[in-house]
């Protein structure tokens, strides 16, 4: 599912950066940026007082700037290393296509919603392939002219090593941006997650912290809650406790069953993976230790 990269007028070279605060930083880039001749369509900051960094994502338009991403970037590879070394930074051109991965299980609401996003040019990515554990999500990928690819699960937790190895392969065959476990009810093994750091995307259909693991919507309406919600986070080998992206709720009341509560659920969840995404690919998500800022 291909689409055309963007007009040179809409393409951007994205900075994102976060270092240790201290008076000058901002001087610092715009006088670089300024330098280059960049034109600045979009720039966001924010101080965080309690770990004592400094967050900023900068926009510019590329055609600004008379020379490419490659030598952008060894350009400011110098003003990083006078921010200090422990300044974390990325530069990423808008106009380069992003890919993505995701995962499924029998749950076929996310999946219809991103293939639905992607299809009408919502999501800035290519979706590569849909892995899957279950066939049931088979034909409606393939109607997208997706390639599905099957991988059989054993019941026993403990002979899954394999079925995760094939996972694997299947996934960095196409180098993806982006994993995205669209309802896959598959808990990833450690070394996995390590491998895929920063790039694995979960929807988790409750509130975190609240209600993590398996149903939690069970959870929710034994703790007669008022409000059910999803969490859009990076995968971790802690299980649901990996930074979040983004979250939202809807009420609901002491009439609600199970079942109404799955039902009005998805709704949320299609909402939240979608956004979180879309703003992981956006680069728009910078992550520090357990929390992360996004510049939404």
């Amino acid at each position: 599912m291909s689409r055309p990269a963007a007009p040179d007028d809409d393409r951007r070279y994205v900075l994102s950066l976060g270092t240790p605060d201290r008076t000058g930083i901002v001087a610092t880039i715009s006088t670089f940026l300024a330098e280059v001749g960049g034109s600045i369509v979009e720039a966001a900051y924010h101080a965080d007082p309690d770990s004592g960094w400094f967050f900023t994502r900068q926009a510019v338009r590329a055609s600004s700037i008379a020379y490419g991403l490659d030598e952008l970037r060894t350009r400011f590879a110098e003003v990083a290393a006078e921010l200090g070394p422990e300044t974390e930074w990325t530069l990423q051109d808008s106009g380069e296509r992003k890919r993505v991965v995701l995962l499924v299980s029998k749950e076929a609401h996310c999946l219809h919603d991103l293939l639905g996003r992607a299809a009408g040019g919502e999501l800035p990515a290519d979706i590569c392939a849909v892995v899957g554990n279950h066939r049931d999500l088979e034909n409606v990928t393939r109607r997208h002219g997706i390639d599905f690819h099957y991988v059989s699960f054993p019941k026993d937790p403990a002979e899954r090593g394999p079925a995760f190895e094939q996972v694997r392969k299947l996934v960095d065959a196409h180098d993806p941006h982006a994993v995205v476990l669209a309802r896959f009810m598959q808990v990833l093994p450690a070394e996995l997650c390590e491998h895929w750091a920063g790039r694995a995307i979960n929807i988790h259909h409750s509130f975190l912290p609240s209600f993590v693991g398996a149903k939690p919507y069970h959870q929710a309406f034994a703790r007669g809650v008022k409000l059910i919600g999803a969490t859009c986070h990076y995968v971790t080998a802690e299980l649901d406790a990996g930074p979040i992206i983004e979250q939202d709720v809807i009420r609901v009341d002491h009439s609600d069953e199970v079942r109404d509560m799955v039902r009005q659920g998805r709704d949320i969840e299609k909402l939240v993976l979608s956004r979180g995404l879309r703003w992981h690919l956006e680069d728009r998500v910078l992550v520090h230790g357990r929390k992360t800022v996004v510049f939404s």
